[in-house]
């Protein structure tokens, strides 16, 4: 069973519907001729944390060291476009938060890029979840942070080889972030902003969502000072960083 989800993953470039209606049908298959490395639902490593999720992937292909998956994260999430503040609040919060965590995101420029540099160099673990085929480096410019991450630390995709990052990937790659981080930390958002997919993710797996406040008429920050109105955790003191 292993083998036929992953050849109905090498089919349909990881899809969940396609594969799930795959599995349905009982679709005939042939055994696949992959040599990377990949996890499925079946197996006993299996995150637990996913299968929460409503629909929790079928297949994980994955760079790195899969034991990384046993430690406990902190979501750490934001802008793609981020302003000096917004970099300047990720490396606090991973130079302060406590040590047991290590840090997961996206792997996309901005925010998340600073989110797991800064964890390597502050000798925390970190996973990248990326929206893209595993073997695919999106966007170019993190090049050297994928290489880096694909040998010492971990990279997953739902996706497998060179799948492109279609813009539909990424709702579903932000899911299994906000399954894997025992608490996410909005660092910077905008009022419209695709972080808020994960918020709502963690929200519904009942995950508490933490916030850093802006000044009213910092558009980079509009979308925190509204989750802030809304209920979320605000973090203003460096003990509220350390507590987390």
């Amino acid at each position: 069973m292993r083998e036929q989800l992953l050849a109905y993953a090498l089919k349909y470039n990881g899809e969940y519907d396609r594969m799930k209606k795959a599995i349905q049908d009982g679709e005939a298959w042939q055994m696949p001729d992959y040599k990377g490395h990949y996890l499925t639902i079946l197996d006993e490593n299996y995150p637990k944390a996913l299968l929460l999720l409503e629909d929790p992937p079928f297949i994980l292909f994955y760079k790195g060291d899969i034991r990384l998956l046993e430690n406990e994260y902190l979501g750490i999430i934001g802008s793609r476009l981020a302003s000096s503040v917004g970099l300047n609040y990720t490396a606090y919060l991973i130079k302060k938060c406590p040590s047991r965590y290590g840090i997961v995101s996206g792997l996309a420029k901005g925010i998340d890029a600073a989110a797991h540099a800064n964890a390597i160099r502050s000798g925390r673990s970190t996973i990248g979840v990326i929206g893209c085929g595993i073997e695919r480096v999106y966007p170019q410019e993190n090049q050297y942070l994928y290489e880096q991450m694909a040998v010492n630390q971990l990279i997953l995709s739902e996706y497998p080889e060179h799948t492109p990052p279609y813009a539909s990937h990424f709702p579903w790659r932000n899911r299994i972030i906000a399954a894997l981080a025992k608490r996410i930390v909005v660092v910077e958002a905008k009022e419209k902003s695709g972080t808020m997919l994960t918020v709502n993710e963690a929200l519904r797996l009942d995950k508490d969502v933490y916030v850093f406040p802006y000044r009213y008429d910092d558009a980079f920050g509009k979308g925190c000072n509204m989750l802030i109105q809304q209920g979320a955790n605000m973090l203003v003191f460096d003990e509220e960083i350390e507590n987390l």
